[in-house]
């Protein structure tokens, strides 16, 4: 074996069984300074030590062991998840999370410092607190995540939040609109400026970042169709159009008539609007769904729009993604396959469809058996 030439480490097994690899730093302010990695194999450590390697190679290996969490995180946020690496509102997600409430917990520790009982300390804060159990499984994600970063550059011997226990995320109760409610609901919101939004909506199933985002070069009047593949994102007061993150998100829908008729009414609505407006209206993105001077409709006003419209039409507060619930449930209620249903609302498998959807299945399931009752059911004497 050749001899590991200066600054390319060594790796060796101590006797509690334990595999270290020391990467040689060389001097930081007159002092030798050396990185030690920790795993349960060789090839572990290897991995780690091949990777600090690269990284020093590239000049991105940190070696101030005295660098704070805070400090990190700004470092992590700017070197791995800052667009284009990461999706915009992935970043926002991230640095928000990171602002409000890893920073302020735990951000002066020394990341090198930082233990199991400090980050479980900051999860039981945020339960203290009153936060969702989803949201403080968000943030603690997000710290995870960092950690395994810091992990691979050779910062931290282990990822410490993955060492706590976490809240039990409540199940948020999947609320849908029968027949007769949806109908209800098209029929109270005629005339409304966000008509043909909502109308969309709930024939085509969309998420509503999906469905702010759609464009009427998205619109093929002539073949009745609809093409998602944007979604409208809200980043640091500026809104920008973002692919969808998957090949089964993009997807292109047929435009029941229903939804066609809101659309071209909306369309002359909103000509009206420009032609009124003239050099004052700004829609930039040629978005079908904009406020009356052409900017993007801010998503908490649209939730406020739709709950105002579901209490005058005497109906039970749901969220905006109900709506997406109700297509898929009318649609598989009527006996459109599960298969097209997925690939309607851009599932990736169709396990996911089948599980969501299990309240409207499982009634077919059972009519599928009465009515092979009625096939071999004996013919009477």
């Amino acid at each position: 074996m050749s001899k590991r030439g200066q600054n390319e480490g060594s790796i060796y097994k101590r006797d509690d069984g334990r595999w270290v690899a020391v990467l040689n730093l060389g001097y930081v302010d007159g002092k030798r300074k050396r990185k030690y990695l920790y795993g349960d194999t060789r090839k572990e450590v290897q991995e780690q030590l091949n990777a600090a390697l690269h990284d020093q190679q590239h000049n991105m290996l940190i070696v101030n062991d005295k660098m704070t969490v805070e400090q990190y995180m700004r470092k992590w946020l700017d070197e791995v998840v800052q667009p284009p690496r990461k999706r915009i509102r992935t970043h926002h997600l991230y640095d928000e999370n990171v602002r409000l409430y890893i920073n302020p917990m735990l951000g002066k520790i020394a990341i090198s410092k930082l233990t199991p009982l400090e980050v479980q300390g900051f999860v039981n804060a945020l339960v203290a607190r009153g936060y969702k159990p989803r949201t403080v499984q968000i943030a603690h994600g997000i710290l995870r995540n960092a950690l395994n970063q810091a992990l691979r550059w050779g910062m931290v011997q282990r990822n410490v939040a993955s060492l706590v226990t976490l809240p039990q995320a409540q199940k948020v109760e999947q609320k849908f609109l029968t027949p007769e409610e949806a109908r209800i609901l098209l029929d109270h919101i005629k005339g409304e400026r966000l008509e043909a939004l909502f109308t969309v909506a709930l024939a085509l199933g969309l998420r509503k970042s999906e469905a702010l985002g759609i464009r009427w070069q998205d619109i093929n009047f002539e073949r009745k169709t609809a093409t998602v593949q944007v979604e409208l994102v809200y980043n640091k007061k500026k809104y920008t159009l973002e692919p969808l993150k998957t090949a089964n998100g993009r997807r292109l829908l047929a435009l029941p008539q229903f939804a066609v008729d809101a659309l071209l009414t909306h369309r002359e609505n909103q000509a009206q609007d420009q032609v009124y407006l003239g050099e004052h209206w700004h829609n930039d993105f040629g978005l079908v769904f904009a406020t009356s001077l052409g900017t993007p409709l801010s998503s908490r006003n649209v939730t406020r729009s739709f709950h105002r419209l579901l209490a005058e039409a005497g109906l039970e507060r749901m969220r905006f993604y109900d709506m997406r619930h109700t297509c898929a449930s009318l649609l598989l209620a009527q006996g459109v396959p599960l298969r097209v249903v997925m690939e309607i609302l851009g599932h990736s498998q169709i396990s996911l469809t089948a599980n969501t959807y299990t309240h409207v299945i499982q009634p077919l399931v059972t009519d599928a058996a009465s009515r092979l009752d009625d096939l071999f059911k004996p013919s009477s004497q």
